[in-house]
């Protein structure tokens, strides 16, 4: 990231930080090189920066004292959850002038209400412990990622995160009632109501949403909770080709309804990454004959068995049309999270094949076979050898299109071609209207994609906005925009 992500913006003065060390405390202010570390690279290490301060507040005041002083001065803050962002936007620069805010001390849950349907929880509470909390009432918090038990609230709303129960019940943006925000000079607007019908004006939680850090610090939440399913019914299937799988899931939707809450596709790349790199992970089929997998889950409240009856009435006359192959149902819990583990492992697992260029994608559900098909040899001529791992959120669009290096590459050499390689793969989506970042955001890996796959009237409302909520520059300089 080049000086002018921060023009007009000052570093930090001695006098500053001890002003804001004053805030929180020294035992929460850390300057320690070592301190910092974990704070500093993200899990890929394609980004590393360096900051003079990383800032653990444990209020909202702290974090609104923080940012009146922070504005007042004309520096930058970065606010960080559980830094598991795959594009860089919770990293700093690496000019060393901009301050890490972490939220992971905001981590009370203030409020639950399994009447009404909603808990209040801080930023910095994981999702794993809203997910525990919720079901500790017998109700449902249905927001799950890979990194559930690191990713925290205040993350995954300013990501927008999806996930794979999105199918069902959509992604965070959908799953939020109210919103506490510290705006970038320090006042607080209080948006915690736990209404379903407000219609009094603009809805400004949905602007902090997705907003990635660059309009304010999200500090706590309204959080919506559904009934808890009392069954559940779990398939692994092979399809003979990926068409079939759009057949597949409109069939599924058709006999299932709002019942579908996972349909997830994985290739047999995919597949056989994990089982070749996880330990404990087993083959579902005796062997991987078929191209193309789904994992197909259908849920139920009421205390009866009908999911399963459900899904092996889809699975039969998924067979007899002949849109799959074979068919594995699990019996028990534990051969459902087996199933799973397969794809949630996915992404580590894929670590183990080298270098690997991301793509977190979208197109229209009815355009993904055509998308992969016509995608493998534009990245062929790239890259002669490369290797396609493709799985994604089939019901929404949502394409994990990562490309593994060849075997025999210099992983360096690989990673050089990223550039080339997201824009041929980024031109391909949005000819066929879909977005360059479907869930991960924007962040700084993006930032400069988004100039040429977004219309010049989309970025001047996006920078209107920017201007609007944060004049100075300080929130997250550099990323989105």
């Amino acid at each position: 990231m080049n000086d002018r992500s921060i023009s007009g913006l000052l570093p930090p003065s001695p006098s500053a930080i001890e002003q804001l060390i004053a805030i929180v405390g020294h035992e929460h202010a850390l300057t320690d090189p070592h301190d910092q570390a974990p704070f500093l690279r993200e899990w890929r290490g394609r980004y590393v920066g360096r900051t003079p301060l990383v800032l653990r507040p444990g209020s909202t005041a702290e974090v609104s004292a923080i940012m009146e002083i922070a504005n007042r001065k004309r520096f930058a803050i970065v606010t960080q959850g559980g830094n598991t962002g795959l594009v860089g936007g919770q990293i700093p620069a690496e000019t060393g002038y901009e301050i890490i805010l972490t939220t992971n001390r905001l981590h009370r849950i203030r409020d639950v209400n399994a009447d009404a349907g909603h808990m209040t929880a801080e930023a910095g509470v994981t999702l794993a412990e809203v997910q525990a909390r919720a079901a500790a009432v017998d109700r449902l918090f249905p927001l799950s990622l890979a990194s559930e038990g690191t990713c925290t609230i205040g993350g995954n709303l300013a990501t927008n995160a999806g996930g794979v129960a999105v199918l069902a019940y959509g992604s965070a943006r959908q799953l939020v009632l109210g919103l506490e925000v510290v705006l970038a000079d320090g006042r607080v607007w209080d948006g915690l109501r736990a209404l379903k019908k407000d219609n009094t004006g603009y809805d400004l939680k949905q602007l902090f949403v997705g907003s990635e850090g660059t309009l304010g610090i999200i500090t706590a939440a309204v959080l919506k909770l559904f009934p808890a399913p009392a069954t559940k019914s779990t398939a692994l299937v092979a399809l003979p080709r990926l068409d079939a799988a759009l057949q597949f899931f409109r069939a599924a939707e058709r006999a299932a309804g709002h019942n579908l809450t996972a349909f997830e596709f994985i290739s047999r790349e995919s597949l056989n990454v994990v089982l070749h790199h996880v330990e404990g992970a087993r083959a579902p089929f005796d062997t991987l004959s078929q191209p193309w997998y789904v994992l197909i889950e259908i849920s139920s409240t009421a205390q009866i068995g009908e999911p399963d009856d459900l899904m092996q009435t889809v699975l039969g006359e998924a067979l007899e049309n002949g849109l799959i192959t074979d068919a594995v149902l699990a019996r028990s819990i534990s051969q459902s999270e087996a199933l799973w583990k397969l794809r949630e492992t996915l992404s580590e697992a894929q670590r183990f094949e080298g270098g690997s260029i991301k793509h977190d994608i979208s197109v229209p559900v009815g355009r993904i076979p055509e998308f992969v098909a016509r995608a493998a040899p534009i990245v062929e001529s790239i890259c002669p050898g490369c290797r396609p791992i493709v799985f994604g959120h089939f019901g929404d669009g949502n394409i994990h299109y990562n490309i593994s290096q060849p075997l025999e590459m210099d992983k360096a050499a690989y990673l050089k071609l990223w550039e080339p390689m997201n824009e041929a793969v980024h031109t391909l989506v949005t000819e066929l209207g879909g977005s360059i970042s479907a869930e991960h955001g924007i962040g700084r890996m993006k930032r400069e994609a988004l100039t040429h796959f977004r219309s010049q009237v989309e970025l001047d409302l996006m920078r209107q906005l920017k201007q609007t909520f944060d004049p100075q520059g300080i929130l997250n300089p550099g990323k989105l925009i």
